[in-house]
């Protein structure tokens, strides 16, 4: 007989449906006088995505049943795979019996049954089971295989269900259970058990964690954590759900521990939602129960809970803002009532196009800072309005130019505080040019130069009542606000007077896709501003000089860099943050460096490094590291180490972690995890890591 034939489904009219056509091919093809198809050699059938290979295919029109010899081998196109001795199925191969036969899942799980019956082309119905994703080698037990009666497999619901299941490693029973349900590893999202995880710590002994994933639908799911220890009782949940315009975010625990007497808790809720208009909703809410509780249990190290709500709409002439916001400190050296705990704020900012490279922005904003928890805190309210003008222009040689005019109208109402009058008024009139001169030389190999001096001199003046600072107590030059108007972030301060700001940035562009920046400049007054705190490099009539710069390249690396230093060179503030991101290693530095400042609160200079990388060693391995050093203190703050080995059907991770920072209300703390996880399930991990490979 010919060597490839295709048949159509003439003859096997089970096979022809309105999804298809089924098509044979084979060595050798018979049909016999009682109506049978023979098929022998190299036989391939294929139908509605289904692939089949086998040795010899027997149709029977009568029975309208293939009897198929092996070895078999079935594939639906999803990477799963079924091999057989010999099978007995219908023409559509979706319902029938297959002996000495193997389930593959995704390429990775293989279950390996006497038989398995398959049922309405959804279920495989499998007995006497060995399930595992390691390779076998041999006579050699796997690393870990479950064993079981019956494991029926759902299609479509992609779901393993085991009865009479036992867990072994290195072919060693440690674990029984009657029944168990498993996720097969196509499925991304199932409701069960996730990986447990063993946690030890100084402060609540050894537990165990163990998570349970519960699908609510295919937009919200809901996580449950019990964790329990010699110490602690604690349950954990954290709800998810995605909305066709936007998405929320709960997370929570309740904890009975001995290391307080009452109960301990904690709520972080987060959503963002898309409104009509163009308008943007998002809130957050943040309580906690005593301040120790998120380093106790690992939830984070946050020290100051911030809940807000925000409307905001941004188009392109124009944006509006309102927000409210509740704080509340976590540190032991800071009260409430230092920073006000309830702020509101409202703004609406209008950009007029006047023709001629010009413009009129229109401000109008109202914000209050209220303190709750005493009758003697003080509280502030204030609204004010402004408007600036503003033209650009392009001189001889190349020199841009930039100039402004406006004013600046603001009313306070202050309470609870005698020393301050109750109300008062303020107007902030103010003119100001920048000149810029780009100078662009373009190199051999693709290479651009942009060298640009800049000019900016400004006046701006404060007429009637100074209100109390509030939301202007911290501010630092740096490279955004060299050439602005005022360096403070609030409305409570101004700079005033006459006042001038030099700088020089060079910027170079390579055809590898490699950018540099490089900024030098300094700010001259003609008189000194006592609101500028010593360390922020703006106090006196010429500020500490700036120097700024950062290199990104194409291949993920990117460094930047920013100090501040007065006339001896003596540095004020210094900071420093390498990013380095590749396929093997992910890399995150950073150095920081202020100066003692009492204004600020801050008694002591400030010097600390933090580091956290992770580099994949090997296939198998990958180390993890996370550190800060505190050099003032020549102590370190915490350490972090991380290991995780993988192979094709097992991910064991290790972590150990240590605290080193104290307080009244927090001690130095160890923290050691262990995970185990089989590959195989997306209840673990699908995908694997390297084979491990068999040796003689």
């Amino acid at each position: 007989m010919m060597r490839w034939l295709a048949l159509l489904l003439a003859f096997l009219p089970g096979l022809a449906t309105a999804q298809g056509t089924a098509t044979l091919i084979a060595d050798s093809v018979v049909v016999t006088a009682d109506e049978q198809l023979i098929a022998e050699g190299n036989i391939e059938a294929f139908y509605d995505g289904t692939r089949l290979s086998a040795r010899r295919i027997v149709y029977d029109r009568a029975s309208d049943r293939l009897m198929i010899d092996g070895p078999i081998f079935i594939t639906d196109g999803t990477g799963n795979l079924i091999t057989a001795d010999r099978a007995s199925l219908d023409p559509r191969l979706e319902n029938g019996l297959l002996r000495g036969a193997r389930l593959v899942l995704d390429r990775q799980l293989q279950l390996a049954a006497t038989q398995i019956a398959r049922v309405d082309g959804r279920y495989a119905d499998l007995r006497q089971v060995a399930a595992t994703s390691c390779q076998i080698c041999g006579q050699q037990a796997p690393l870990w295989d479950i064993r079981a009666d019956r494991v029926v497999h759902d299609q479509d619901a992609r779901q393993l269900y085991f009865d009479n299941a036992v867990l072994r490693v290195r072919g060693l029973p440690i674990l029984w259970l009657p029944y168990m349900r498993l996720p097969d590893p196509t499925l991304d999202r199932a409701t069960g058990l996730l990986i447990p995880r063993l946690r030890t710590t100084d402060q609540l002994g050894t537990g165990l964690k163990l998570p349970y994933f519960i699908r609510l639908g295919d937009h919200r799911d809901l996580t449950l954590t019990p964790y329990v220890s010699a110490k602690t009782r604690t349950l954990e949940a954290r709800y998810r759900e995605a909305f066709i315009n936007g998405n929320l975010l709960i997370e929570g625990a309740v904890t009975d521990d001995t290391l307080q007497d009452d109960i301990r808790s904690f709520l972080f809720t987060e959503g963002s939602f898309d409104l009509r208009s163009d308008f943007k909703l998002d809130f957050t809410l943040q309580t906690v129960s005593d301040p120790a509780y998120l380093l106790d249990y690992g939830f984070g190290d946050t020290d100051r809970l911030e809940s807000q709500i925000s409307l905001t709409r941004v188009r392109a002439d124009d944006l509006f803002q309102t927000q409210l916001t509740f704080f509340e400190s976590l540190r032991d050296n800071e009260v409430d009532t230092a920073l006000p705990p309830v702020v509101a704020a409202i703004g609406y900012d209008r950009r007029i196009d006047l023709g001629s490279a010009s413009w009129l922005d229109l401000t109008l904003g109202a914000d209050v800072a209220v303190r709750t928890n005493k009758d003697d805190a003080r509280d502030v309210a204030r609204i004010g309005a402004g408007m600036r003008w503003q033209r650009n222009f392009q001189l001889a040689g190349g020199v841009l130019m930039e100039t402004s005019a406006g004013l600046q109208a603001n009313y306070f109402q202050v309470a609870d505080d005698p020393s301050i009058d109750n109300a008062g008024l303020q107007t902030i009139p103010h003119v100001a040019t920048t000149l810029r001169w780009p100078l662009i030389r373009r190199g051999a190999g693709g290479v651009t130069d942009l060298l640009e001096p800049t000019l900016a001199l400004a006046w701006s003046d404060q007429f009637g009542d100074t209100p109390p600072n509030e939301d202007s107590t911290r501010a630092e030059l740096d490279r955004g606000n060299l050439f602005a108007l005022s360096r403070f972030a609030g409305e409570d301060r101004t700079e005033t007077g006459l006042r001038a700001a030099a700088g020089l940035s060079w910027t170079r562009h390579m055809a590898a896709g490699t950018t540099s920046n490089l900024t030098f400049g300094r700010i001259f007054r003609d008189e000194a501003i006592s609101d500028f705190s010593a360390s922020s490099g703006l106090s006196g009539q010429r500020s500490d000089w700036l120097l700024s710069g950062q290199i990104a390249t194409a291949d993920g690396f990117f460094v930047e860099a920013r100090s501040l230093f007065d006339d001896d060179f003596d540095i004020t503030q210094g900071t420093a943050r390498i990013n380095w991101q590749t396929a093997d290693l992910s890399l995150d530095a950073a150095y920081v460096f202020q100066a003692a400042d009492g204004v600020e609160n801050r008694p002591d200079a400030v010097s600390e490094w933090r580091l956290d990388t992770a580099v994949q060693v090997t296939d198998a391995w990958r180390i993890g590291f996370d550190g800060r050093y505190d050099i003032a203190a020549g102590r370190p703050a915490r350490t972090a180490l991380e290991l995780e080995w993988q192979n094709e059907c097992v991910t064991v991770s290790l972590s150990v972690s240590r605290r080193f920072t104290s307080s009244t209300t927090v001690d130095p703390s160890t923290d050691v995890g262990l995970g185990v996880s089989l590959n195989g399930f997306s209840a673990g991990r699908s995908g694997g890591g390297p084979a491990t490979g068999c040796t003689n």
